[in-house]
C-alpha cells in the first residue's frame, strides 16, 4: 500500500478522493484550512463504512493465526495537516514541523479557490488569493516534497478545472490561476521523468464550491446538474491505478 498527501481534503473532490483511497488501504495525508473538519473527516474515515475490515483465519488451536495477526497490524494511518494554501511562504515550516514520511506515491492537489467578477471589478488581492491558492502554493508544495516523491518514483495529480482549457467572461483570475497549472504540470512532466504526472480537467461538479459559484451567477443550484464529486474521484484514482509502464497525462471529466 502507499502513501498519499491530498490537499482540499474536506472540499467534496478532495473528500471523496480521500475515501476511495482510504478503501483501497493507502495511509493518507489530509491537508486543509480547518484543523476541525480535518479531524472530522480522519474520524470519520477511521469508522463506518470505512473501517478496517479483517478475516481471521485461526490455527489448529483456535487462535487467530498469522494472518490475522498481520491483517491487524496494517491498518492504514491517517493523518492531518492543517495548511493555509492563501500563505505559500510559510508552507516550508508547516512541513518541516510534521516529520512527513521519506516516500511519498502520490500527491493530489485538490484545494482551490473561486470568485467571478469581470477584469474592471477585480483587485490585486483577489487576483493574488487566486494565484496563491491555485497555483503558487501547489508549485511550493510539490517542490518541497520532491525528495519523498522520487523516492517512491510516485505520481503527482493536479485537479484543474475546464477553466484551465478556455476562460469565458467573469473567470479570468480563475482561469488564469488553472492555465498556470496546466504549465506547471507540463513542466514537472518533462522535468522528472521518473515521476508520473497527470492533470484532470473536471468540467461543473456538484460541490459547495459549485454552489457558492451558482449563487455568484445568480442563478439556481441543483446537484443534479452536474457531475458527482465521487465520479470525478474514480476517473483520478483509476489514473494512479494506471499500470507502470503507461501515464493517463490529461483527462477531461465533464457533467453529461
Amino acid at each position: 500500500m502507499g502513501t498519499y498527501l491530498i490537499t482540499g481534503a474536506t472540499g467534496g473532490i478532495g473528500t471523496a478522493v480521500a475515501e476511495l483511497l482510504r478503501d483501497r488501504g493507502h495511509d493518507l495525508i489530509l491537508t486543509g484550512r480547518s484543523a476541525d473538519r480535518l479531524d472530522a473527516l480522519a474520524a470519520s474515515l477511521r469508522g463506518g463504512a470505512h473501517a478496517q475490515t479483517q478475516i481471521i483465519v485461526r490455527d489448529r488451536n483456535g487462535e487467530p493465526g498469522a494472518a490475522a495477526r498481520a491483517a491487524t497490524a496494517t491498518g492504514a494511518e491517517i493523518r492531518t495537516l492543517p495548511l493555509d494554501l492563501a500563505e505559500p511562504r510559510r508552507l516550508e515550516a508547516a512541513l518541516a514541523e510534521t516529520g512527513l514520511p521519506e516516500r511519498l506515491d502520490g500527491l493530489v492537489h485538490c484545494a482551490g479557490v473561486v470568485h467571478l467578477g469581470p477584469v474592471a471589478e477585480l483587485d490585486a488581492d483577489e487576483w493574488l488569493e487566486h494565484l496563491n491558492v491555485n497555483l503558487v502554493s501547489a508549485a511550493e508544495l510539490t517542490r518541497l516534497l520532491l525528495p519523498a516523491l522520487r523516492a517512491a518514483q510516485g505520481q503527482v495529480v493536479f485537479v484543474n478545472s475546464t477553466s484551465g482549457l478556455r476562460a469565458n467572461p467573469n473567470w479570468s483570475a480563475y482561469a488564469a490561476s488553472k492555465w498556470g497549472m496546466r504549465a506547471l504540470a507540463d513542466s514537472l512532466r518533462a522535468e522528472e521523468p521518473e515521476l508520473r504526472v497527470t492533470t484532470v480537467f473536471p468540467g461543473r461538479t456538484s460541490t459547495e464550491m459549485q454552489r457558492r459559484v451558482r449563487a455568484q451567477e445568480g442563478r439556481a443550484y441543483d446537484a443534479d446538474d452536474f457531475a458527482a464529486p465521487a465520479t470525478v474521484a474514480r476517473v483520478l484514482v483509476s489514473a494512479l491505478e494506471t499500470p507502470r509502464d503507461a501515464v493517463v497525462a490529461e483527462v477531461t471529466v465533464r457533467p453529461r
